[in-house]
């Protein structure tokens, strides 16, 4: 199951005790003070990898802490340090605190945020000797880690992304051209999750990102709407991907509005049209089709017999 939506509860540890000491000094009042300080609490990090791609595994596990400092020790010995706890998440993710303010923005493998510090390790009775105080009995508690309720989002990371409403071929479309191999079926939202698929044309890689179906009022949060919207922000170019038989101008328009509606950055990316199930026309007049969408860049396509797919993709990797 694709899960890209998580809250979780961090808690960094808490830093280790100063404890209160003394060694057997002759000529020296209580033998001298050696009590160490405690050791600092570990980090909680988050880190990203490409070797995950689902936060599924928050769905079992919400509540993450690292590892507690250790208390100091006689002989002036520093408690040891608690072990940092390392969250890994995919590429392409988005941490906020419980404010949905952004708190790190995870776009490269191995980039990693200290989302909350471990406390400091308190003072031994060492440290607080003095030329009016040789013997002091006092030591310090460690500090408290940092605690937060954070909000985990992932955002698909592609070069292009297919826009379509259900059952227009998106699925089938990104099964022709990569290594992708999302269900495909002839009825409305076949696809329930993203797809990412590995595309190589003409000696350039690209990322291709099947985008589950959109209806009219996604924006709002109807259908699938809101969940699947944020990925298309990822991407590079925008290939709407339309039933040539289902009243092509007029869906290409609600999917324009929808994307509008949600993010009027979306409506101005570059984009192109792919117009699929040409092979179940008997009669294609593409000048007419061409007229009939103004100045956008449509190509005819049929993903299931992989008919015009060439001058797709080498648009598309001219256009990267």
């Amino acid at each position: 199951m694709f899960v890209d939506y998580a809250e979780i509860y961090v808690k960094a540890g808490d830093g280790g005790k100063g404890i209160v000491s003394f060694r057997r000094e002759k000529f020296v009042p209580k033998g001298g003070p050696d009590g160490g300080d405690g050791g600092k609490g570990g980090d909680v990090i988050i880190q990203a990898s490409k070797d995950e791609n689902t936060l599924r595994p928050f769905r079992f596990k919400k509540h993450f802490k690292a590892e507690n400092g250790r208390p100091g020790g006689s002989n002036n010995k520093t408690g040891k340090s608690g072990k940092n706890l390392i969250i890994k998440v995919p590429v392409g993710t988005i941490i906020k605190d419980e404010n949905s303010n952004i708190v790190a923005d995870l776009t490269i493998d191995g980039e990693r945020v200290v989302i909350a510090k471990g406390g400091g390790g308190g003072k031994g009775n060492a440290a607080f000797t003095s030329p009016t105080n040789r013997a002091p009995r006092v030591a310090q508690p460690g500090k408290k880690g940092e605690e937060k309720k954070l909000i985990v989002e992932l955002k698909l990371l592609a070069d292009v992304g297919l826009v379509g409403f259900p059952n227009a071929g998106k699925s089938s479309l990104i099964r022709s051209i990569s290594d992708a191999k999302p269900e495909v079926a002839n009825y409305p939202f076949t696809t329930i999750q993203p797809h990412l698929g590995y595309v190589s044309f003409n000696d350039k890689d690209f990322i291709v990102a099947d985008i589950p179906g959109i209806i009219e009022g996604a924006h709002e949060g109807k259908g699938l709407g809101l969940r699947f919207l944020k990925h298309i922000e990822r991407t590079r170019l925008l290939l709407f991907v339309i039933d040539i038989l289902d009243d092509p101008k007029e869906k290409f328009d609600k999917l324009l509005e929808e994307l509008h509606s949600f993010s009027g950055e979306l409506s101005k990316r570059n984009r192109a049209v792919a117009l699929n199930k040409i092979d179940l026309l008997d009669n294609l007049d593409k000048e007419e089709f061409i007229k009939l969408f103004g100045g956008e860049t449509v190509f005819f396509i049929s993903a299931m017999k992989k008919q015009g797919l060439d001058r797709l993709l080498g648009w598309i990797s001219t256009n990267l």
